[in-house]
């Protein structure tokens, strides 16, 4: 994947509930409060991460572990499939963790071949690594999430502050991959 491609889609993706959120503050509260404890959403989340997990385990040329490689593979695949059913609390922030941390990975992989060539590759490998480092920690402790969402959501012009904030990095963002990468073919 392209680097300018990734960091379009990022902001965007980062973007579009902000922009519901200036215009409807509450409705994002309330699905916001509901969140942590979405079992449906959690399920999604933690299957969407274990098949990605999957999927980056059996492409990594793992060459002193290939014998292992199928039973390694089930045994991720039943940890992932398991949570699902005996981890059911929180489990949409456990499953949001998992795709925190593999969406981190992501960004710096795709961002790595350019860190000499443009400074502003050094803006999606910062975010990388706070999705790298929220991802551990509500890992950890997933009511943490729900902590700060009930901090986040107390008021509607709170919500609207937070919304515009994180609009504006996402703008940023999308601005970098639209302007720096793809002027430079990244």
């Amino acid at each position: 994947m392209k680097l300018s491609l990734l960091t379009i889609s990022l902001g965007v993706i980062a973007g579009l509930p902000q922009v519901y959120g200036l215009l409807h503050p509450a409705g994002l509260a309330s699905a916001a409060r509901k969140f942590p404890r979405n079992l449906p959403a959690g399920i999604f989340l933690m299957l969407l991460g274990t098949a990605w997990f999957l999927w980056n385990v059996n492409s990594e040329p793992i060459a002193d572990f290939s014998v292992f490689k199928p039973y390694m593979m089930a045994a991720f695949a039943a940890v992932g499939i398991g949570s699902c059913i005996f981890v059911q609390d929180f489990l949409a922030v456990r499953g949001l963790a998992v795709v925190l941390l593999l969406l981190g990975k992501l960004m710096v992989d795709t961002g790595r071949p350019h860190l000499g060539e443009s400074n502003w590759v050094l803006v999606i490998q910062a975010w990388a690594y706070v999705f790298i480092i929220l991802g551990i920690w509500f890992t950890v402790t997933p009511w943490k999430l729900r902590d700060f969402i009930d901090w986040a959501t107390t008021s509607a012009g709170r919500v609207r502050i937070l919304c515009l904030i994180r609009l504006g990095f996402a703008a940023g963002v999308v601005d970098i991959g639209l302007t720096a990468f793809r002027a430079n073919g990244f």
